[in-house]
């Protein structure tokens, strides 16, 4: 099940460099831009790829990629983004000492076609891009591929393994929710469960002050809206967005690991219960600029991919502008997005029989964490969870001694060949 890519490629028999190469693929353009703190060359790149990868002669659009070279008989390891991309250090790249791709994912930043026609905003779609890219450096690299991507980028790799198993050697997707659907209650178990009743019980008390005390809230909050040029029309208001806001916090809280002895306890300090509200969630996170750079992360949750929703029983009495259990899922209002998880199912199926050769890597501190995939019997694969660790945190480089051995060996059986997690442990001093 998968697109079929036709390359106009070039033989490399005759190539001596990677910009040689490049030069001579007509879908790719380039300019190096640095180099990475070992000494390897980083390119800028602007692929074509096809708007609608079905349709023979359509439109095409520039996708970005960055590009970090070490060498033709190395590794090469894949970041299927799930935004947009940057130069950055891969830890993967770096334990394989391996060429680095970071992809810009479509329909993010400069990735985006001139005609921003929603319908092929698709995982079909997405991922045949990251195929083209796979097959055009195939014909360079021809030593292991290894795809990884964080969260919305981890989900790509997972639905990037489905639809061309065959592309990498192993797939590492970092806290990577697998949702089924768009109000995933499995959320809401974990937020009801989490840490400790003293612990919850705060953060509610929090959300409590926060809303019975709406109006003064609101009165401070113009201010900062206009000291930050803040606007909120995409969600009709700043009553609306702090609203949400509020509901977001005890997600927030959780994701990003906020100790449970910063949450303030002292209702008559509102001026700490907002400040605090604003370093967890972020009231900026609602305003119109960020609503859209995120509006094709909404409008493939709620197409495709799956999210959460609010429940709002404790609330009900003090909510004006939000109704009943909203989706936390804000898809742009001219896309008309439909829900349909016909591909959640047949992944979730293809996931438990034959979704090998994944690693995933979660931290079970992480909100996200109640909707981590979790390995069948019957395939190789592997979770390797940290107990206690946010979404921030859960990395190669944190995992306990007896973990890295163990995610170590695995790679190595998987890959058939070396991996230096030293290069990580340096990097921590």
């Amino acid at each position: 099940m998968c697109f079929l890519v036709l390359l106009l490629g070039t033989s490399i028999s005759s190539q001596e460099s990677i910009e040689e190469f490049m030069d001579g693929i007509a879908d790719i353009s380039y300019e190096r831009v640095k180099d990475s703190k070992e000494g390897h060359a980083v390119y800028k790149l602007e692929i074509t790829q096809p708007v609608d990868h079905m349709a023979k002669g359509g439109p095409k659009f520039s996708q970005r990629v960055f590009l970090t070279h070490v060498g033709k008989k190395r590794p090469t390891v894949m970041s299927t983004q799930g935004y947009n991309v940057r130069y950055r250090e891969n830890e993967v790249a770096m334990i394989l000492d391996g060429n680095h791709l970071n992809i810009e994912h479509r329909y993010f930043a400069t990735s985006v076609p001139e005609n921003k026609d929603w319908q092929y905003l698709t995982l079909e779609q997405a991922t045949a891009d990251l195929h083209k890219i796979n097959v055009l450096f195939k014909q360079y690299y021809t030593d292991k591929w290894v795809s990884t991507g964080i969260s919305k980028g981890g989900q790509t790799t997972i639905y990037y393994r489905y639809f061309y198993p065959e592309d990498v050697d192993v797939s590492i997707p970092y806290v990577a929710p697998f949702n089924y659907n768009m109000e995933d209650k499995r959320i809401y178990h974990f937020l009801d469960t989490i840490s400790t009743p003293e612990c919850r019980k705060k953060v509610f008390n929090v959300q409590k002050v926060l809303l019975k005390k709406k109006d003064k809230v609101l009165d401070r909050l113009q201010w900062y809206e206009k000291g930050k040029d803040l606007t909120f029309d995409y969600l009709d208001g700043l009553e609306t967005a702090y609203e949400f806001a509020v509901l977001e916090y005890p997600f927030s809280v959780w994701q990003w690991g906020t100790a449970c002895e910063d949450i303030p306890t002292d209702k008559k300090d509102l001026d700490g219960h907002i400040n605090h509200l604003l370093d967890v969630v972020g009231f900026d996170f609602y305003d119109d600029k960020t609503m859209d750079f995120f509006a094709a992360h909404y409008y493939q949750a709620s197409t495709q991919m799956g999210y959460y929703g609010f429940k709002t029983a404790k609330y009900d009495k003090w909510l004006d502008k939000v109704g009943k259990n909203p989706s936390a899922s804000f898809p742009p209002k001219d896309s008309n997005a439909q829900f349909d998880d016909s591909l959640i199912q047949k992944v979730d199926k293809w996931l438990g029989k034959a979704g090998n050769n994944i690693l995933y890597i979660n931290g079970l501190g992480d909100t996200w964490s109640a909707t981590r995939v979790i390995p069948s019997k019957k395939v190789n694969s592997k979770a390797f969870n940290l107990a206690g660790i946010d979404h921030g945190g859960a990395r190669i480089k944190n995992m306990t001694a007896e973990m890295q051995e163990d995610f170590k060996e695995t790679l190595e059986s998987m890959l058939k060949r070396q991996v230096d997690l030293e290069v990580l442990n340096e990097d921590k001093d």
